[in-house]
């Protein structure tokens, strides 16, 4: 049974960097729970405040409901102390409530609402979805703002009044708007998470908006230059914050770019490039190729606090 009540769960994500693994794959494209396992042990010594197992960066929408919590249960069995571990849930309506509820019952400390699955939605539809996930669970829920799960700030502060567990809101579209206008009004009633794909990025002005957090897929494979980082929005160093983007992120980004999907395909071939593969990406995204993982692989060597092994 977890130990964060809503409350709780929601300061402590707000407190420090948050970790979204990579899901460790075999060659033939199945969960490799032992060296999943493995890096969340590595990833434990570095400083996180939240683990969201088979998230974006973990391929949540390449998996089964039945992986996702075999995920989830191995990444609470690793769970260091005092660090809550969020389930996933989303698809539609009826599967998002059964995903939640599995994850309460995985030992999971909150839930981390991911957007619906292909159809048009309003906003009446989308407040229905989230009442549903939240009453469904006595945990605290995160919800992503993104794809075709966007909320008008009418309708989150309505929801926010009304469910006592819903806790986060995660930013994935960049609408700047929609954040000032819930800070605004809600203030530290939730914790707001920076969500854009290399969320780096844009964490010091989201900083300024009352993000104090964002999502790091650069943590899988960075841990400690990532925790550097963060510390450098922190205390508001704009001057070490955009030498690293300028030196890393950036030339990061430019490899990124260059196909749809690589935001999560570049985080596992940065686990190759350090020497901790964490294998394949599974369709229907697609790998970097060997001259883009070679052109990352020499990039991540010229950049400090980025260890490798061997």
């Amino acid at each position: 049974m977890t130990t964060f009540s809503p409350t709780q769960l929601r300061d402590t994500l707000g407190s420090g960097l948050l970790c979204f693994p990579v899901t460790h794959m075999t060659a033939e494209l199945t969960f490799d729970e032992p060296a999943f396992r493995s890096h969340l042990r590595w990833l434990a010594a570095y400083d996180a405040r939240g683990v969201f197992p088979a998230g974006g960066t973990g391929e949540f929408f390449c998996h089964t409901p039945a992986e996702v919590g075999q995920i989830v249960r191995a990444a609470v069995a690793e769970a260091k102390p005092g660090v809550p571990v969020l389930a996933p849930a989303g698809y539609g309506t009826s599967l998002a409530v059964e995903m939640a509820r599995d994850g309460e019952r995985a030992g999971a400390d909150g839930i981390f609402l991911l957007p619906p699955y292909l159809t048009e939605l309003d906003q009446e539809g989308l407040k229905e979805h989230v009442r549903a996930v939240c009453r469904a669970t006595s945990l605290g829920v995160v919800v992503y703002h993104r794809a075709n799960a966007r909320f008008t700030p009418k309708t989150f502060i309505e929801l926010a009044e009304e469910l006592p567990n819903l806790i986060g809101f995660k930013d994935g579209v960049g609408d700047v708007d929609v954040v000032a206008h819930l800070y605004a009004v809600l203030g530290p009633r939730l914790v707001y998470v920076g969500g854009l794909p290399t969320a780096e990025t844009y964490a010091l002005p989201y900083l300024e908006l009352g993000a104090t957090t964002y999502s790091s897929a650069i943590f899988n494979f960075a841990p400690q230059w990532a925790s550097d980082f963060y510390a450098s929005v922190v205390k508001r160093d704009r001057d070490d914050v955009y030498a690293r983007i300028r030196d890393f992120v950036l030339p990061y980004l430019d490899i990124r770019n260059r196909r749809s999907g690589y935001a999560v395909s570049i985080v596992k071939a940065g686990m190759t490039a350090v020497g901790r593969s964490a294998g394949p990406v599974r369709p229907p995204l697609s790998d970097l190729t060997p001259a883009e993982l070679a052109e990352l692989t020499e990039l991540i060597a010229a950049t400090d606090s980025i260890e490798r092994v061997g």
